[in-house]
């Protein structure tokens, strides 16, 4: 039986004993959410890619931008899949840490690259990190909020400050 109409928050009722194993999660429970939300991105399929953002989730860009919602979520990345990003694809993905807070709060600590369409490997300027703050709720984790910073060296800060200058 499921509990909800709206397919980003589909769960079926499950035992309270096995809903409270899953707040306790083992790593791979937590590990596997930004592999979730990979796969949504290389398919360029914004609602797969923000499925488990909680519903009044931020995702906060590289750039600083901040999207409040799983809807703005959607309706910002899905013109970006179809456009600029269209063909992208995430690679290289690594969980470095995942970290239980506290009972139903949890943080995962995840880096990647990114291709453009064509490319096999990312070049350097193009990997990032990513701080998910995790909360239980609706019977499962979701991302309240997601953090996403570009990967840049201290010799290419200071090489974009120097042309900056200019």
């Amino acid at each position: 039986m499921t509990t909800s109409s709206d397919p980003a928050r589909m769960v079926t009722e499950r035992p309270k004993a096995e809903r409270a194993l899953e707040m306790n999660p083992s790593l791979g429970t937590l590990r596997a959410v930004p592999a979730r939300m990979i796969e949504g991105w290389n398919r360029g399929d914004a609602t797969a890619f923000a499925a488990d953002f909680a519903q009044d989730a931020e995702l906060i860009d590289f750039d600083g931008t901040v999207h409040k919602g799983r809807d703005t979520v959607i309706a910002f990345q899905q013109p970006v899949f179809d456009t600029v990003l269209k063909g992208s694809r995430l690679v290289r993905s690594e969980v470095y840490f995942t970290r239980l807070l506290a009972p139903g709060c949890a943080v995962i600590h995840h880096r990647f690259g990114m291709v453009m369409a064509g490319e096999e490997e990312p070049p350097p300027t193009r990997y990032f990190l990513q701080l998910f703050a995790m909360v239980w709720q609706n019977d499962r984790w979701e991302i309240a909020t997601l953090q996403n910073a570009r990967l840049v060296s201290l010799e290419s800060a200071m090489a974009l400050d120097a042309q900056a200058t200019k």
